[in-house]
């Protein structure tokens, strides 16, 4: 007689940490091969060498007025593409330029997930859903770190060669300044992107959600801030937006000059209000993703 042994195997389940980061390397390396998120890393470093050096180089080697050195002497102006101004050049094209790149980023992260049909087979066969939206979302703050990083050294690099080519002492930033700017610098980012990815959910596509949120970041906070300089329940009410937040926080490290100020720069609230304000949006924004992305149908 022989006797049929069968072994019955239990499923191992992944604690949630675990879940979470196997998202986190999953979603990091989905962002690392994608070409569009390569695409807006270069076009931000774009932005940067040209409003940040380039112009403002030119403005100086020809001695000319524009939009970019108003009322600047050619000693201040110089000054600010040395080695020692990087911390205000890396942050002040932040609120609004980079911003609105890093929603971009975030809505085409979460809506591509809808659009490939990516989603749908991770949330049925894959792990919590909570889980993965944390772990995209992680996967997102990861690469904004990066971005910074790497702008960083950008900026520095090119401060050198202009040092270099004026026959300049070179001064390097303090490290106190450049670590506050790396600081705001992440929150003001994290927070465009964590926005974008609470649109790219919402929409449950890339294209609907990169709309909404550049006509909100570019227009209608702008809008809005202009009608609060007549309405002041409008003002109120502009003090807690996203965009008010940005803009004050790098305008209490980088100054606002007036109008030709850095569009997206203001100083409607002070820095500390800024922060906390910052930093409640970089809780709520994932929270309401996971709310919504649990309440919702896959399809």
């Amino acid at each position: 007689m022989t006797t049929v042994m069968t072994t019955v195997t239990t499923p191992v389940k992944t604690s949630t940490l675990g879940q979470v980061g196997a998202s986190t390397g999953a979603e990091l390396l989905r962002i690392r091969k994608w070409p569009a998120v390569w695409v807006t890393l270069g076009a931000w470093l774009t932005l940067s060498a040209l409003f940040g050096y380039v112009f403002n180089y030119v403005a100086y080697k020809s001695g000319s007025n524009s939009f970019s050195n108003e009322g600047e002497s050619a000693a201040s102006l110089l000054a600010t593409i040395m080695p020692v101004g990087v911390p205000n050049t890396l942050v002040d094209g932040m609120p609004m330029f980079g911003g609105a790149l890093m929603l971009v980023l975030g809505a085409i992260v979460a809506g591509s997930g809808y659009g490939w049909g990516s989603w749908k087979t991770v949330f049925t066969q894959g792990p919590s859903r909570t889980s993965t939206v944390l772990g995209s979302t992680t996967a997102l703050a990861v690469f904004v770190a990066g971005t910074i990083v790497v702008t960083l050294v950008f900026d520095l690099g090119l401060s050198l060669v202009v040092a270099a080519a004026e026959g300049q002492h070179v001064v390097w930033p303090g490290l106190g300044d450049t670590a506050q700017a790396v600081g705001a610098g992440f929150l003001v980012l994290e927070m465009w992107a964590f926005a974008g990815f609470l649109l790219g959910t919402l929409a449950r596509g890339p294209a609907l959600s990169v709309g909404l949120g550049l006509v909100w970041a570019l227009v209608i906070e702008n809008l809005l801030r202009g009608v609060g300089t007549l309405l002041a329940p409008v003002a109120t009410f502009t003090h807690v937006l996203p965009g008010t937040a940005a803009g004050s926080l790098i305008g209490s490290l980088v100054g606002v000059g007036g109008p030709d100020s850095t569009p997206g720069v203001v100083d409607a609230i002070s820095g500390d209000r800024a922060v906390w304000t910052l930093l409640a949006y970089l809780v709520l924004l994932p929270v309401a993703t996971v709310l919504l992305v649990r309440r919702r149908d896959v399809n």
